[in-house]
């Protein structure tokens, strides 16, 4: 065989036959040889590496389900094509750390997490000619392609289901307002209850732990007149809002209905299971790293084709007790505007 086959074949470029790339393969794994990660680097001149910078507290990062899940999506294709994942976590948007990633040329491109409203850094990276996959939502000026999945339509199920059965006063716990799907998911919980006639008057806002979960669901409880379904941006405030409430002796769904977001695994084991909104995020990170590394090496971008968000109904959501109902009618009779 020809240098030139057995790289094409061992490299899974275009260029040799099915069968010679057949042959190739089955002599490598014969002789049980793999190619030099730092031989690759040099003769590519790449890092053979992609960077994720992730701009969240560590104490607030330790507990999120999501990065677990993306980052096994990330490795099942990374590690396939020879390349490794470098991670880094800051308290901030990380533009240093970007630069020094740039300027050492430890990684040939990076992925962006929890894009902030009027976030520096798809600029910066342009700037920095570090190519880049934003994971949310498109950009309008858009330096780099996206890879997501749309917050909405999950969040909107969430408060149409919760308003069929019955509930008036549907409060929202929201992630940090500067992040972008903090705000996409307000956003559908205020539209869906403005449809349904209904105000949209209790939003509070947390920082995705289960600490500001918690706080969070105690000032509302507090409130003269609490609502009686929560509808939170994770669930891991979710679960810390819904532990808060039965310590009070309030029942769940019977006085107030409870309703997350990532559909954790252990979700479906609580007491009662929690409702969530669910969305593959392992398949996530598969289609922002393939993205990626076609980005990298200048290919053309594959289809992205990702579930949809959806609801998974289960116990901590539901009709209110008879006696709840009718207190809440009665007070909504009192309130012109709660009876909108």
């Amino acid at each position: 065989m020809s240098k030139g086959a057995v790289s094409f074949a061992l490299n899974n470029r275009p260029g040799v036959a099915p069968g010679t790339r057949a042959r190739i393969l089955q002599v490598a794994g014969e002789l049980g040889w793999t190619p030099s990660p730092r031989a690759r680097a040099l003769s590519t001149s790449q890092a053979l590496a992609v960077g994720l910078v992730v701009a969240r507290a560590p104490d607030t990062l330790r507990a999120d389900p999501f990065f677990p899940s993306f980052i096994a999506g990330l490795e099942t294709v990374l590690s396939e094509h020879g390349h490794a994942l470098l991670l880094q976590v800051t308290g901030h948007q990380g533009e240093d750390a970007y630069r020094r990633l740039a300027r050492e040329g430890r990684v040939d491109g990076v992925l962006v997490t929890d894009l902030a409203i009027d976030d520096a850094r798809p600029a910066l990276l342009a700037e920095l000619g570090l190519p880049a996959v934003i994971v949310g939502p498109a950009l309008e000026d858009a330096f780099w392609p996206s890879v997501g999945v749309d917050d909405a339509p999950g969040i909107t199920a969430a408060v149409e289901h919760l308003v069929a059965a019955g509930h008036r006063r549907v409060a929202h716990v929201s992630g940090p307002r500067s992040m972008i799907h903090s705000h996409t998911r307000s956003k559908a919980w205020a539209e869906a209850l403005a449809d349904a006639g209904l105000a949209a008057d209790l939003c509070v806002e947390g920082d995705f732990s289960a600490e500001s979960g918690a706080l969070a669901t105690r000032g509302l409880l507090d409130l003269p007149e609490p609502p009686t379904a929560i509808v939170y941006a994770n669930d891991l405030m979710a679960m810390a809002g819904m532990s808060l409430a039965l310590s009070r002796g309030i029942s769940v769904p019977g006085d107030l209905s409870v309703t997350g977001y990532d559909d954790t695994e252990i979700a479906a084991h609580l007491q009662p299971s929690l409702t969530t909104v669910t969305s593959d995020v392992v398949a996530w990170g598969r289609a922002a790293a393939r993205r990626l590394l076609e980005l990298i090496h200048d290919q053309p971008a594959s289809p992205v084709d990702l579930p949809p968000a959806r609801l998974v109904m289960r116990g901590s959501s539901g009709p209110l007790s008879t006696t709840r109902a009718t207190s809440a009618h009665q007070q909504q009779g009192r309130d012109p505007q709660a009876s909108r």
